[in-house]
């Protein structure tokens, strides 16, 4: 179980890595692969259609056999079994985390305090199949007997994020009638702009808050409701509202049927959730065969993660090169560029399963780290990131490890853009790796008829010092089945950091104190009471925004 433990930084292991950095850091990469032509296939690893190559990076055989050993010695493979078992490794809030139980195709027994959990599991991804199927096929109608092809999901963090990732990623895939929409932002606009494109007689709207209390989804919820009422009269809401929820009572006092409730469970973090309930707008858009397909290809990785030898363990290798960045060369940011228009919403995805998951300062041993945890996740779809943040990527003073993702096979085979795509990600790795040296900028620029004067001054701006690392994850095509071993081999990469960094991957404490002292300001904004002390800044801020607003 986790518990207290001697601080990773203070272990053998890691002084070990400490040692070896100072030996490997000056190395170059195209030196590697000029002495080692089989560097390639040494650093690479396939599951199924998945291929990593991983060879991209500042790493050697010893490398990867000291974060090997550090694995060991921070007992990673008894914490996989933990998670799996359902222990309770969320420590902070005494709960089980049980993902991977909601796609446990195998549909092995998985207990949480001595009870079988998959019946309750498998019950509702029956009534997400029965109600997705029959809006689907128009036999769940609306107030006016109208079909219901307009989704709109209301919810925010993980309840927004992963329908809304997974749902894009998976537009080829749409009922031919079928739109979705996404509403999490508590800037009214949001909610207006979504209401102003859809017909209150064919929308659906699906509120998604474990607790229905959530003050963001509960006022988009009540904005949307009204805009209903205003338009079919109250009996429409039972019609057109579905709640994704565990809270009966406030569901029923908000007019939705209590039979159009999907529940889901405290062993279910928000943003390791769409592969619950939290997941019927996907199943919606797709059809339920194929968000099924997508909770195989979880599965399949998640039995990769559990029974695979570490050293050919696609999640637990990512997993070390981010501590070896993070904690070794002192690299603080991150990027994951996918290489298709469909994915555009996974960066943003990770964003929050990375740094809310390991964004803390307190180990499980409760005390404060000395040592990195969470990077900052940026990134974006190639090639429009190409044009904004590779500049920086690649002669920029900050070295950033990138995640490049690139389907073999596009949707839309138009032209020859899916070669011109291809082409481009794997000329950025390359060129990542390679970089241009001073005298070969200079050797271009002679080349292309430069003065001697123009070279001197040219040469060192057309320079690249590459030597930085990156991964390249190629697949056959986003669908579905590829879609959830993606998003589960990320899930697990980052529970590998959070175990190696000794802190609690699935709490989210950061989250509250803001919202709480939102609460405290509130009532100030909408009359003159004011029961808190503020600093000058704030008062004088609220001030302000009270005297605009008049």
């Amino acid at each position: 179980m986790f518990g207290a433990k001697k601080e990773v930084n203070k272990s053998r292991a890691w002084k070990r890595l400490e040692n070896h950095y100072k030996s490997l850091r000056k190395l170059e990469m195209r030196d590697m692969f000029k002495k080692d032509p089989q560097r390639a296939e040494r650093y690479n690893v396939s599951l199924e259609s998945m291929v990593l190559d991983y060879s991209k990076n500042r790493i050697n055989e010893r490398t990867m056999k000291y974060l090997l050993t550090l694995a060991k010695e921070c007992k990673l493979d008894e914490r996989i079994k933990e998670m799996f078992a359902g222990d309770k490794i969320n420590i902070t809030e005494h709960r089980a985390v049980l993902h991977t139980a909601l796609r446990n195709r195998s549909n092995t027994p998985v207990y949480v305090d001595g009870k079988d959990v998959m019946p309750e599991i498998n019950a509702v991804l029956a009534k997400v199949r029965k109600f997705s199927e029959a809006v689907r096929l128009g036999e769940f109608k609306g107030h006016t007997g109208k079909k219901l092809t307009n989704i709109v999901n209301i919810g925010i963090g993980g309840s927004d994020l992963g329908p809304k990732m997974a749902t894009e990623a998976l537009k080829k895939y749409w009922g031919k009638d079928i739109k979705c929409y996404f509403i999490s932002n508590i800037d009214g606009t949001a909610c207006c702009e979504v209401l102003n494109e859809v017909d209150p007689e064919t929308t659906l709207f699906i509120v998604s808050s474990k607790t229905f209390t959530t003050i963001e989804t509960l006022t988009n919820a009540r904005t949307c409701r009204k805009w209903l009422v205003d338009a079919l009269g109250e009996p429409a809401v039972a019609k057109h509202f579905v709640a994704v929820s565990t809270n009966t009572k406030e569901v029923e006092k908000f007019g939705i049927n209590p039979e159009n409730m999907f529940e889901f469970w405290d062993f279910v973090g928000g943003r390791y959730s769409m592969w619950s309930a939290i997941g019927l707008s996907i199943a919606i858009a797709i059809g339920m065969d194929n968000f099924e397909k997508m909770l195989d290809g979880a599965h399949t990785m998640d039995l990769h993660f559990k029974n695979t030898e570490f050293s050919k363990n696609i999640p637990v290798i990512l997993g070390l090169l981010g501590v070896w960045y993070n904690n070794f060369f002192g690299l603080k940011n991150y990027a994951v560029i996918p290489y298709d228009q469909y994915l555009t919403y996974l960066p943003a995805y990770l964003q929050q399963l990375d740094m809310e998951s390991n964004g803390k300062f307190v180990s499980n041993n409760n005390e404060y780290v000395k040592y990195g945890t969470a990077p900052v996740l940026f990134g974006g779809a190639g090639t429009d990131v190409q044009h904004s943040f590779f500049q920086m990527i690649h002669q920029g003073t900050s070295i950033v490890p990138c995640d490049f993702i690139i389907p073999a096979i596009s949707h839309n085979e138009v032209g020859d853009h899916h070669e011109i795509l291809v082409a481009n990600v794997l000329a950025q790795g390359e060129a990542l790796m390679r970089g241009k040296t001073v005298k070969e900028a200079a050797e271009e620029l002679k080349k292309a008829g430069k003065s001697k004067e123009e070279i001197d001054f040219l040469k060192k701006f057309k320079s690249f010092r590459g030597n930085r690392p990156s991964n390249t994850f190629v697949i056959k095509k986003v669908d579905p089945y590829a879609l959830g071993m993606l998003v589960a081999m990320y899930e697990h990469k980052v529970f590998v950091e959070g175990v190696i960094w000794n802190i609690d991957s699935f709490d989210q404490m950061g989250v509250e104190l803001g919202k709480q002292m939102a609460l405290s300001i509130l009532p100030e904004l909408q009359s003159n009471a004011s029961g808190v002390a503020h600093d000058s800044s704030t008062s004088g801020l609220i001030k302000l925004v009270k005297s605009l607003r008049k």
